[in-house]
Protein backbone atom coordinates (compact mmCIF):
# COMPACT_ATOMS: atom_id res chain seq x y z
CA UNK A 1 0.00 0.00 0.00
CA UNK A 2 2.62 2.14 0.01
CA UNK A 3 3.09 3.76 -3.80
CA UNK A 4 1.01 6.52 -5.21
CA UNK A 5 -0.90 5.25 -8.36
CA UNK A 6 -2.66 7.88 -11.17
CA UNK A 7 -5.74 8.40 -8.53
CA UNK A 8 -4.19 8.96 -5.83
CA UNK A 9 -5.29 5.69 -3.91
CA UNK A 10 -3.26 3.11 -2.80
CA UNK A 11 -3.18 -0.87 -4.55
CA UNK A 12 -1.37 -4.16 -2.60
CA UNK A 13 -1.58 -6.35 -5.35
CA UNK A 14 1.26 -4.46 -6.77
CA UNK A 15 5.33 -5.51 -7.04
CA UNK A 16 7.04 -2.41 -7.02
CA UNK A 17 10.69 -1.25 -7.56
CA UNK A 18 10.75 2.56 -6.20
CA UNK A 19 14.05 4.19 -6.76
CA UNK A 20 14.51 8.25 -5.45
CA UNK A 21 15.21 10.15 -8.50
CA UNK A 22 14.86 13.44 -9.51
CA UNK A 23 13.96 13.67 -12.99
CA UNK A 24 10.52 14.06 -14.70
CA UNK A 25 9.77 11.26 -16.69
CA UNK A 26 6.22 10.17 -18.71
CA UNK A 27 4.98 6.55 -17.68
CA UNK A 28 5.40 4.02 -19.77
CA UNK A 29 5.15 0.53 -20.39
CA UNK A 30 8.07 -1.94 -20.66
CA UNK A 31 7.93 -5.06 -22.04
CA UNK A 32 9.04 -8.25 -19.90
CA UNK A 33 12.26 -9.84 -20.51
CA UNK A 34 14.07 -12.81 -18.85
CA UNK A 35 15.77 -11.26 -17.03
CA UNK A 36 15.61 -7.33 -16.04
CA UNK A 37 18.29 -5.15 -14.59
CA UNK A 38 16.38 -2.04 -13.02
CA UNK A 39 18.44 1.82 -12.96
CA UNK A 40 18.28 3.74 -10.43
CA UNK A 41 16.55 7.11 -12.31
CA UNK A 42 13.08 5.47 -12.71
CA UNK A 43 10.34 3.77 -10.57
CA UNK A 44 8.86 0.46 -12.09
CA UNK A 45 5.59 -1.21 -11.21
CA UNK A 46 5.41 -4.78 -11.61
CA UNK A 47 1.30 -6.11 -11.53
CA UNK A 48 0.15 -9.27 -10.66
CA UNK A 49 0.21 -10.26 -14.44
CA UNK A 50 3.67 -9.52 -14.95
CA UNK A 51 3.34 -6.16 -16.17
CA UNK A 52 5.23 -3.61 -16.07
CA UNK A 53 5.36 0.09 -16.51
CA UNK A 54 7.30 3.18 -15.58
CA UNK A 55 6.82 6.21 -14.05
CA UNK A 56 9.31 8.77 -12.12
CA UNK A 57 9.87 8.48 -8.63
CA UNK A 58 8.47 11.40 -6.45
CA UNK A 59 9.33 9.98 -3.18
CA UNK A 60 9.15 7.73 -0.89
CA UNK A 61 7.20 6.91 2.66
CA UNK A 62 8.40 3.78 5.04
CA UNK A 63 5.16 2.12 6.99
CA UNK A 64 5.08 2.95 10.52
CA UNK A 65 7.00 0.64 12.58
CA UNK A 66 4.24 -0.77 14.54
CA UNK A 67 3.25 -2.40 10.80
CA UNK A 68 7.00 -4.54 10.76
CA UNK A 69 6.82 -7.99 10.95
CA UNK A 70 10.76 -8.46 10.73
CA UNK A 71 13.13 -6.72 9.62
CA UNK A 72 17.05 -7.23 9.24
CA UNK A 73 19.97 -5.99 7.20
CA UNK A 74 22.36 -7.33 4.45
CA UNK A 75 26.28 -6.17 4.24
CA UNK A 76 28.89 -8.54 1.71
CA UNK A 77 32.14 -8.11 1.25
CA UNK A 78 33.87 -6.61 3.95
CA UNK A 79 37.54 -7.69 3.00
CA UNK A 80 38.96 -7.70 6.27
CA UNK A 81 42.94 -7.73 6.13
CA UNK A 82 43.18 -6.89 2.49
CA UNK A 83 46.04 -4.97 1.84
CA UNK A 84 46.13 -1.13 1.37
CA UNK A 85 42.89 -0.63 2.65
CA UNK A 86 41.49 1.20 5.95
CA UNK A 87 39.53 -2.16 6.72
CA UNK A 88 39.52 -1.46 10.50
CA UNK A 89 37.82 2.20 10.23
CA UNK A 90 35.86 0.60 7.43
CA UNK A 91 34.29 -1.99 10.00
CA UNK A 92 33.38 -0.03 12.75
CA UNK A 93 32.35 2.75 10.67
CA UNK A 94 29.77 -0.07 8.79
CA UNK A 95 28.91 -1.30 12.67
CA UNK A 96 27.66 2.46 13.63
CA UNK A 97 25.78 2.51 11.03
CA UNK A 98 24.08 -0.76 11.79
CA UNK A 99 23.55 0.35 15.03
CA UNK A 100 22.02 3.73 14.25
CA UNK A 101 19.36 1.19 12.09
CA UNK A 102 18.59 -0.54 15.00
CA UNK A 103 18.05 2.07 17.45
CA UNK A 104 15.92 3.88 14.26
CA UNK A 105 13.29 1.05 13.05
CA UNK A 106 14.94 -1.85 14.87
CA UNK A 107 17.23 -4.42 13.49
CA UNK A 108 16.34 -8.09 14.40
CA UNK A 109 19.38 -9.46 12.92
CA UNK A 110 22.57 -8.46 10.16
CA UNK A 111 23.39 -10.79 7.38
CA UNK A 112 27.14 -10.72 6.41
CA UNK A 113 26.78 -12.31 3.11
CA UNK A 114 30.42 -13.30 2.45
CA UNK A 115 34.17 -12.59 1.90
CA UNK A 116 34.11 -12.01 5.28
CA UNK A 117 37.56 -11.47 5.46
CA UNK A 118 40.76 -11.36 2.35
CA UNK A 119 42.28 -14.46 1.89
CA UNK A 120 44.36 -14.59 4.97
CA UNK A 121 42.65 -16.82 7.15
CA UNK A 122 44.46 -15.39 10.83
CA UNK A 123 42.42 -12.04 9.83
CA UNK A 124 39.30 -14.66 10.83
CA UNK A 125 39.25 -14.82 14.37
CA UNK A 126 40.05 -10.76 13.80
CA UNK A 127 37.03 -10.02 12.04
CA UNK A 128 34.66 -12.13 14.30
CA UNK A 129 35.81 -9.80 16.78
CA UNK A 130 34.23 -6.94 15.18
CA UNK A 131 31.10 -8.59 14.36
CA UNK A 132 31.11 -9.19 17.89
CA UNK A 133 30.20 -5.82 18.54
CA UNK A 134 26.88 -5.77 17.46
CA UNK A 135 24.18 -4.80 19.48
CA UNK A 136 21.76 -7.56 17.48
CA UNK A 137 22.75 -11.13 16.43
CA UNK A 138 24.31 -11.56 13.01
CA UNK A 139 24.63 -14.90 10.11
CA UNK A 140 27.30 -15.11 7.90
CA UNK A 141 27.99 -16.79 4.48
CA UNK A 142 30.76 -18.14 3.30
CA UNK A 143 32.43 -16.12 0.48
CA UNK A 144 35.41 -16.88 -2.14
CA UNK A 145 37.82 -15.08 -0.53
CA UNK A 146 36.97 -16.34 2.82
CA UNK A 147 39.86 -19.15 2.22
CA UNK A 148 38.96 -21.47 5.02
CA UNK A 149 37.99 -25.42 5.60
CA UNK A 150 34.42 -25.68 6.65
CA UNK A 151 35.83 -27.34 9.42
CA UNK A 152 37.73 -23.82 10.48
CA UNK A 153 34.38 -21.88 9.66
CA UNK A 154 32.38 -23.95 11.45
CA UNK A 155 34.76 -23.67 14.43
CA UNK A 156 34.66 -20.17 14.32
CA UNK A 157 31.34 -18.91 13.71
CA UNK A 158 29.32 -22.25 14.97
CA UNK A 159 27.54 -22.07 11.76
CA UNK A 160 28.07 -24.66 8.66
CA UNK A 161 28.65 -23.43 5.02
CA UNK A 162 25.03 -24.29 4.29
CA UNK A 163 22.47 -23.93 6.91
CA UNK A 164 19.07 -22.99 7.57
CA UNK A 165 17.22 -20.77 10.14
CA UNK A 166 14.19 -19.03 11.18
CA UNK A 167 12.89 -15.69 12.69
CA UNK A 168 9.12 -14.92 13.61
CA UNK A 169 8.45 -17.91 11.55
CA UNK A 170 10.10 -16.05 8.46
CA UNK A 171 12.37 -18.93 6.99
CA UNK A 172 16.00 -18.39 5.62
CA UNK A 173 18.31 -20.50 3.47
CA UNK A 174 21.84 -19.86 3.42
CA UNK A 175 23.82 -21.42 0.34
CA UNK A 176 27.80 -21.76 0.03
CA UNK A 177 29.05 -20.51 -3.36
CA UNK A 178 33.14 -21.59 -2.89
CA UNK A 179 35.44 -23.81 -2.08
CA UNK A 180 37.94 -23.65 0.65
CA UNK A 181 40.62 -22.52 -2.31
CA UNK A 182 37.93 -19.98 -3.66
CA UNK A 183 37.11 -21.67 -6.13
CA UNK A 184 33.31 -21.02 -7.73
CA UNK A 185 30.84 -23.75 -7.13
CA UNK A 186 27.10 -24.40 -7.18
CA UNK A 187 25.63 -24.41 -3.96
CA UNK A 188 24.75 -28.48 -3.16
CA UNK A 189 21.53 -29.12 -4.95
CA UNK A 190 20.15 -32.27 -3.02
CA UNK A 191 20.63 -30.63 0.15
CA UNK A 192 18.74 -27.21 -1.76
CA UNK A 193 15.87 -28.99 -3.12
CA UNK A 194 15.30 -31.24 0.46
CA UNK A 195 15.12 -27.75 2.75
CA UNK A 196 13.36 -26.18 -0.33
CA UNK A 197 10.61 -28.85 0.18
CA UNK A 198 10.71 -28.96 4.06
CA UNK A 199 9.83 -24.75 4.23
CA UNK A 200 7.75 -25.18 1.14
CA UNK A 201 4.98 -24.54 3.68
CA UNK A 202 6.10 -21.10 5.14
CA UNK A 203 4.86 -18.07 3.87
CA UNK A 204 7.99 -16.01 3.05
CA UNK A 205 11.13 -17.78 2.44
CA UNK A 206 15.15 -16.03 1.47
CA UNK A 207 18.30 -17.18 0.37
CA UNK A 208 21.38 -15.52 0.95
CA UNK A 209 24.06 -16.91 -1.04
CA UNK A 210 27.33 -14.85 -2.00
CA UNK A 211 27.82 -15.54 -5.61
CA UNK A 212 25.03 -15.13 -8.07
CA UNK A 213 23.93 -18.07 -10.09
CA UNK A 214 23.88 -16.39 -13.44
CA UNK A 215 26.19 -15.15 -16.14
CA UNK A 216 24.63 -11.76 -16.15
CA UNK A 217 27.86 -10.11 -14.09
CA UNK A 218 30.77 -10.91 -14.65
CA UNK A 219 31.65 -12.75 -11.73
CA UNK A 220 28.51 -14.89 -11.86
CA UNK A 221 28.35 -18.80 -12.15
CA UNK A 222 25.49 -20.48 -14.02
CA UNK A 223 23.84 -22.73 -12.05
CA UNK A 224 20.57 -23.58 -14.43
CA UNK A 225 19.32 -26.38 -12.11
CA UNK A 226 19.08 -24.43 -8.91
CA UNK A 227 17.21 -21.27 -10.44
CA UNK A 228 14.96 -23.90 -11.90
CA UNK A 229 14.29 -24.81 -8.27
CA UNK A 230 13.64 -21.28 -7.22
CA UNK A 231 11.70 -21.15 -9.95
CA UNK A 232 9.51 -23.00 -8.48
CA UNK A 233 9.36 -22.34 -5.03
CA UNK A 234 5.88 -20.17 -4.50
CA UNK A 235 7.03 -18.61 -1.05
CA UNK A 236 10.61 -17.39 -2.42
CA UNK A 237 10.42 -13.77 -1.72
CA UNK A 238 14.17 -13.01 -2.83
CA UNK A 239 17.73 -14.28 -3.27
CA UNK A 240 20.15 -12.09 -1.92
CA UNK A 241 23.66 -11.75 -3.05
CA UNK A 242 27.44 -10.05 -2.40
CA UNK A 243 30.30 -10.75 -4.59
CA UNK A 244 30.09 -8.04 -7.32
CA UNK A 245 30.81 -5.30 -5.22
CA UNK A 246 29.72 -2.32 -8.14
CA UNK A 247 26.19 -3.65 -8.08
CA UNK A 248 23.22 -2.65 -5.85
CA UNK A 249 20.54 -2.96 -7.89
CA UNK A 250 17.90 -5.90 -8.73
CA UNK A 251 17.82 -9.02 -11.55
CA UNK A 252 14.71 -10.95 -12.21
CA UNK A 253 14.75 -14.31 -13.78
CA UNK A 254 11.89 -16.67 -13.60
CA UNK A 255 9.34 -14.61 -11.58
CA UNK A 256 12.40 -14.60 -8.77
CA UNK A 257 14.54 -11.30 -7.74
CA UNK A 258 18.13 -11.80 -7.39
CA UNK A 259 19.41 -8.52 -5.10
CA UNK A 260 22.90 -6.83 -4.61
CA UNK A 261 24.39 -4.39 -1.70
CA UNK A 262 27.55 -2.94 -3.13
CA UNK A 263 29.91 -3.56 -0.15
CA UNK A 264 31.23 -3.03 3.49
CA UNK A 265 34.97 -2.26 2.18
CA UNK A 266 37.64 -3.67 0.07
CA UNK A 267 39.50 -1.53 -3.01
CA UNK A 268 36.59 -1.40 -5.51
CA UNK A 269 32.70 -1.39 -6.37
CA UNK A 270 30.20 1.18 -5.58
CA UNK A 271 31.49 4.82 -5.12
CA UNK A 272 29.65 4.29 -1.76
CA UNK A 273 29.68 1.76 0.96
CA UNK A 274 26.27 0.87 1.67
CA UNK A 275 24.21 -2.36 3.36
CA UNK A 276 20.69 -3.03 2.22
CA UNK A 277 17.46 -3.33 4.35
CA UNK A 278 14.66 -5.60 4.47
CA UNK A 279 11.31 -5.13 6.31
CA UNK A 280 9.23 -8.01 6.54
CA UNK A 281 5.43 -6.46 7.12
CA UNK A 282 2.49 -7.97 9.29
CA UNK A 283 0.42 -8.05 5.60
CA UNK A 284 2.87 -10.04 4.39
CA UNK A 285 4.09 -7.03 2.11
CA UNK A 286 8.17 -7.24 1.85
CA UNK A 287 10.12 -3.42 1.34
CA UNK A 288 13.29 -3.70 0.53
CA UNK A 289 16.14 -0.52 0.05
CA UNK A 290 19.85 0.18 -0.78
CA UNK A 291 21.29 2.21 1.72
CA UNK A 292 23.90 5.12 1.11
CA UNK A 293 24.38 5.30 4.93
CA UNK A 294 27.37 8.19 4.90
CA UNK A 295 24.97 10.35 3.51
CA UNK A 296 21.44 8.42 4.99
CA UNK A 297 19.82 8.32 1.51
CA UNK A 298 18.12 5.34 0.24
CA UNK A 299 19.51 4.26 -3.07
CA UNK A 300 16.84 2.40 -4.35
CA UNK A 301 12.90 0.84 -2.98
CA UNK A 302 11.36 -2.28 -3.31
CA UNK A 303 7.85 -4.15 -2.60
CA UNK A 304 7.07 -7.55 -2.90
CA UNK A 305 3.82 -9.08 -2.45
Amino acid sequence: MFWPSANGRFNIHFIFILLLSSINAKPMAVNRRKFLQLTFKSAVVITAGNTLHSFAAAGFVLPAKDKIRLRFAIASDGHYGQPKTNYDAMHDEMIAWLHAEHKDRGIDFTMINGDVYHDNIEMLPLIKKHWDKLAMPYYVSHGNHDRATETAWEQTWNMKWHYTFEQRDVAFLVLNTADEKGKYICPDLAWTKAQLEKYQSKKQLFVFMHITPFSWTKNGIPCPELTEMFSKQANLKAIFHGHDHDQDNVKENGGKYYFFDAHIAGNWGTEYRGYRIVEVLKNGEVITYQMNPAINQKVNNNNIV
